[in-house]
């Protein structure tokens, strides 16, 4: 492809991206050298699904100087840092790929039909007399979370919509019922299986 055509192409779909409507459910950003949908969908605490649907997009091509379109985020902050509490009550000392695990649980719960349809609801569900897990049940969700859990949660948030769809974690060396060991599992990061 010659110069000229190269740059019209740049020019035209900066041009359609910037015509997209931006009211009220949506924030622009101009994209800068080396940002990709993961990183601004990271910054910003969106999925990537989200972001690139936000802007027609299906593929991960972006150019720098480009205006796009943020959707607005559905998630507060309030519900971030109870995630974050969530993460450091169960996944203390466990990898880092673990919390945004358990991070990805309970938004895979948010979005599954068989679960509550907030965050909110997800972490403080109960069934039978207990929670459904086990640091809301014995306090330990009061305690804090680091800056590493909080990033976790961003980057929960950002995966959204994507990986192995795990509704399910747990120790095999702590687990007091045999049922969550029938669930299909998808992976097992440090002591934590996950399953669905």
């Amino acid at each position: 492809m010659n110069k000229l055509k190269k740059l019209l192409l740049i020019s035209t779909l900066s041009l359609s991206v910037l015509a997209l409507p931006t009211g009220a459910d949506a924030a622009s950003y101009n994209v800068q050298k080396g940002d990709s949908f993961w990183s601004i969908a990271n910054k910003s605490g969106v999925s990537v699904l989200n972001l690139q649907s936000a802007n027609n997009r299906s593929s991960s091509l972006l150019f720098a100087g480009e205006t796009i379109n943020i959707p607005n985020v559905s998630i507060t902050q309030a519900e971030k840092e109870l995630m974050a509490k969530l993460i450091h009550a169960e996944a203390k000392g466990e990898p880092y790929a673990g919390k945004v695990a358990v991070g990805t649980v309970i938004l895979n719960r948010v979005d599954h039909e068989d679960f509550p349809n907030s965050i909110n609801n997800v972490i403080y569900e109960r069934s039978g007399g207990h929670y459904a897990f086990s640091p809301v049940q014995d306090g330990a969700i009061n305690g804090g979370y680091t800056d590493e859990d909080m990033k976790a949660v961003n980057e929960a948030i950002a995966f959204r919509g994507q990986g192995k769809g795990s509704i399910y974690f747990y120790n095999p060396n702590t687990a007091q019922s045999n049922w969550i060991t029938t669930r299909d599992e998808t992976i097992t990061i440090g002591n934590h299986v996950f399953a669905k």
